[in-house]
């Protein structure tokens, strides 16, 4: 079903056109005259304007050009008269108007023709374009590499939660995959032909994300020259993928909950309502837990998104599948560098499944192209990633203050400020633990066993 626009000096015409073609499901608007069309089209997105070309002041033919100005995914279909034709037929061969329809006693049916043929091609254009874009990435579970017991439970849950139409939040660390999980949702469910978009929210300003995310019509702002879809009108029917969610401001949070209760968005500038079907699938690196007892995320936001939680494992936890990563990273660099390397080192082989990737699975990718770029050899040999300081220093048992590692039995000739190194070390620690735990304070007071009670005490006097 489309958004419709009818245009046409008659009244009765337009009431006509109004009835009929909301009896086939469309949303439609009429006006009466050219100059009230050009002012709609600034204010709303139009899958179909039907446009009569003979008509006071402003004629169709100007409707059309200025349709297609600011709304050029808009599809235009002219009614004609006997002495308008020509101008109908030019139009259409110059590739402005989608079709026209002459003034007949069925008009009305021919309209309705002609509509689902441009909403048709409109899809197909849309469906082709997605197509496109994600030609790489629609191999369904195969771009998630790995074997492991957490692997394979992880691929269980996506075929599980892919045939659902549920709100699906991803969990995980910088580099774990978390678009690639969210993409294996979409290819195998039932929305797998239709588009998945990605965004992530942290990477533009409010602003900027909320035409992105809901479009905008001519004029909204300074350089907006045209209308523009929103990423949800561009997932419709399909997929959209929400990375970094914990970064959008309560505004956006906002905006947002209200496009998931009213299944529609409203494009910026504009004063229509355009309804939408799209699954959404977020993903966030943060304990949205602990950001909604500080009330920087919302609750009611965060029961609408996590419906059905997913875990994704740090590479750390699942050291078995270091092997085959390697493997399908060497694969995939060696061929487009022009290299023939059959193999990897051993010794760099098992460094590299010694080592913890604070990165995840993205860290070990630029690692093994870098490693692939700089060989010469038939066989990969790989250096490690240089240790970030912070790393170091808790490896070392330092903590953020500064405080030197010691060992048992040690001397201490300038003497020791045991008090702050006790601190330092316990400061330390909760990092860790809270690194390791993904940010899940519970998870983190087991790791170290001790009561939630005493890790959050422990929180508030380091200021972490």
């Amino acid at each position: 079903m489309g958004n419709i626009l009818v245009c046409d000096d008659e009244r009765s015409i337009c009431e006509m056109m109004d009835i009929a073609l909301r009896r086939e499901g469309h949303k439609v608007e009429t006006v009466n005259s050219g100059e009230a069309a050009k002012k709609k089209l600034e204010g709303a997105l139009y899958d179909v304007v039907v446009t009569d070309i003979k008509m006071p002041n402003t004629n169709g033919i100007e409707v059309l050009r200025y349709a297609h100005q600011v709304s050029p995914d808009s599809a235009v279909i002219l009614i004609t008269a006997v002495d308008d034709y020509e101008a109908a037929v030019q139009a259409v061969k110059a590739g402005g108007a989608t079709d026209y329809i002459r003034k007949s006693p069925g008009l009305v049916d021919e309209i309705k023709i002609a509509i689902n043929r441009a909403l048709e091609k409109v899809t197909l254009s849309r469906q082709n374009f997605a197509f496109k874009r994600d030609a790489a990435t629609r191999n369904s579970l195969d771009n998630i590499v790995g074997a492991s017991p957490a692997m394979e439970k992880l691929k269980q849950t996506v075929r599980t939660v892919a045939s659902t139409q549920s709100t699906v939040l991803i969990y995980g660390e910088s580099g774990t995959g978390k678009e690639l999980v969210a993409r294996a949702v979409h290819v195998c469910s039932p929305r797998a032909a239709e588009p998945f978009v990605s965004i992530n929210c942290g990477a533009f300003p409010e602003t900027l994300l909320e035409s992105e995310l809901f479009g905008y019509v001519k004029g909204a702002f300074t350089g907006a020259n045209q209308n523009k879809r929103g990423l949800f009108e561009v997932a419709d029917q399909g997929t959209i993928f929400l990375d970094e969610i914990s970064e959008m401001t309560l505004t956006m949070q906002v905006k947002l909950l209200r496009v998931l209760q009213e299944r529609s968005v409203r494009p910026v500038g504009g004063t229509n309502e355009i309804s939408i079907d799209v699954r959404v699938i977020a993903a966030t690196n943060r304990d949205l837990d602990k950001q909604v007892a500080e009330e920087t995320f919302r609750e009611d936001l965060y029961y609408r998104l996590s419906v059905i939680p997913v875990q994704v494992p740090p590479l750390r936890d699942r050291r078995e599948d270091i092997p085959l990563l390697v493997n399908h990273f060497l694969k995939k660099y060696a061929p487009a560098a022009g290299k023939s390397i059959l193999r990897v080192n051993p010794r760099s082989l098992e460094a590299l499944c010694g080592y913890d990737w604070p990165g995840n699975v993205r860290q070990l990718e630029n690692t093994i192209e870098r490693a692939v770029a700089l060989e010469t050899a038939e066989e990969l040999r790989v250096e490690l990633p240089a240790e970030r300081p912070k790393a170091r220093a808790a490896a070392a048992g330092v903590g953020a203050g500064g405080g030197v590692g010691i060992s048992p039995g040690s001397v201490l000739p300038e003497g020791l400020d045991m008090e702050k190194y006790v601190a330092d070390i316990e400061r330390s620690l909760l990092l860790s633990a809270l690194a390791q735990s993904n940010g899940v304070q519970t998870k983190a007071a087991d790791l170290l066993k001790i009561s939630y009670r005493s890790f959050r005490h422990l929180m508030k006097k380091y200021e972490l």
